[in-house]
């Protein structure tokens, strides 16, 4: 048995001839412009990532957020600001180092700030030169270098605890802290809050050093004296020791607009990447642009085509079949069988093509004289479970239909 697609017929005209089949010529110039929309679909979506790249800038990050005494956000020092405020101490906020410089040379006091990133060594040593006592609130490794406080812990401790234990009287009452980052302090600097555990006696939390009479403390302080931490262990006494210990304090609030680095000072990107970086990108590109040219003119508009084509059915039947006994799926081959069995009882029962299982059991118990409820849970039972109840079920499906098929041809054929 072999069923074959049917074929589309021409279409007929008003005085009953016949049209002529449509040209796939007219079809031509509709794909030879969708190509060509295409191709400048492709030019402009490499023309918007072009232009889309050479707008990526390197963008400064913004140093005034951390440690500010006027920013009340959770990195910021406000309130360790207050609580420097409420011992009587003077505290002036200036985001120029020029001005910084100027406040420390008129007024005296102490020189507070966070590590100046975008100071160079020199403008850095500067500042810090013009303060008789400077307390830096954020280390570095530059610096640790620049100002010979000493150097980071070997083993880099972070977020250990340790104690005030040291020479210094301000840090007696301190108490514990959480020490975020630990140093090994120089010859002839001080280090104060050592482990608490006592795995590197060197390690220190703060480092104070003095020359020429002038005293430089450095400490990590993002984590011990920021807005959401200052209210832990000894954070608040550590801070109001270092900060309280003058009548006045000059804050300076580093930022990228008051560096002094320029872009000559730093290598840009061209400076870092190797000669051969840009070459390669070039003919990555355009080796991009070839292999979209080759295979875009080697792919033509799609013609559709009306072609013959025969599929027996015995090749479906036998490939769901194979299917349904690899899967061991006997429920699912009840249903394909009682389906079938359904559909040809109605053919043999004059019924329609889509009459239903009771429908179908309502005639078959009219013509055999059987009750309908047999009937009910032979057409639309619960499937079976295992292969003994599926063949069970396709041999009283097979003899339900024989019953019919007999039925029928009595009732044609009257003796």
């Amino acid at each position: 048995m072999s069923v074959t697609a049917p074929q589309i017929a021409p279409a007929a005209v008003a005085d009953g001839t016949a049209a002529a089949p449509a040209s796939t010529a007219a079809a031509r110039p509709r794909g030879r412009g969708r190509r060509v929309l295409g191709w400048v679909f492709v030019i402009m979506l490499l023309i918007g990532i072009a232009l889309l790249s050479m707008r990526f800038v390197a963008t400064s990050p913004d140093l005034s957020g951390n440690l500010n005494p006027e920013s009340p956000g959770p990195a910021g020092a406000k309130a360790l600001a207050e609580l420097v405020r409420d011992q009587g101490v003077e505290i002036e906020a200036t985001r120029s180092r020029a001005a910084a410089a100027a406040a420390l040379r008129t007024g005296g006091g102490t020189l507070v700030m966070t590590d100046p990133l975008a100071l160079s060594d020199e403008a850095a040593t500067d500042l810090v030169d013009a303060a008789d006592r400077t307390v830096l609130l954020s280390s570095s490794a530059r610096m640790l270098r620049l100002l010979g406080l000493g150097e980071d812990a070997p083993f880099g401790f972070g977020a250990a605890e340790a104690d005030g234990s040291c020479t210094l009287p301000e840090f007696a009452r301190v108490g514990e802290i959480e020490a975020q980052r630990m140093f090994v302090p120089a010859d002839d600097v001080e280090g104060c809050f050592r482990l608490a555990s006592g795995e590197d006696p060197e390690a220190a939390a703060v480092l104070r050093g003095t020359a020429d009479g002038r005293t430089v403390t450095l400490v990590e302080g993002a984590g011990l004296l920021s807005n959401d931490a200052l209210a832990e262990r000894g954070n608040a006494a550590l801070g109001l020791a270092l900060l309280a210990q003058d009548e006045r304090l000059v804050w300076y609030i580093p930022s990228f607009a008051d560096g002094d680095r320029t872009d000559a000072d730093g290598d840009t990107l061209g400076d870092l990447t190797p000669d051969w970086v840009t070459p390669v990108i070039l003919l990555l590109l355009l080796a991009g642009l070839a292999a979209i040219w080759w295979r875009g003119r080697r792919f033509g508009p799609l013609v559709a085509e009306s072609l013959p084509v025969t599929v027996r059915a015995s090749e479906t039947m036998q490939g769901r079949a194979r299917l349904t006994a690899h899967a061991a799926d006997a429920p699912h081959a009840g249903e394909a069988i009682r389906t079938g069995t359904v559909h040809r009882l109605a053919a043999r029962l004059a019924l329609s093509a889509r009459a239903s299982a009771p429908e179908v059991a309502d005639a078959a118990s009219d013509r055999l004289r059987v009750p309908r409820t047999a009937l009910y849970d032979l057409l639309a039972g619960p499937p079976p479970q295992s292969d003994g109840e599926l063949i069970e079920l396709a041999r009283r499906l097979a003899e339900l239909e024989t019953a019919v098929d007999d039925a029928v041809r009595t009732e044609r054929n009257p003796t």
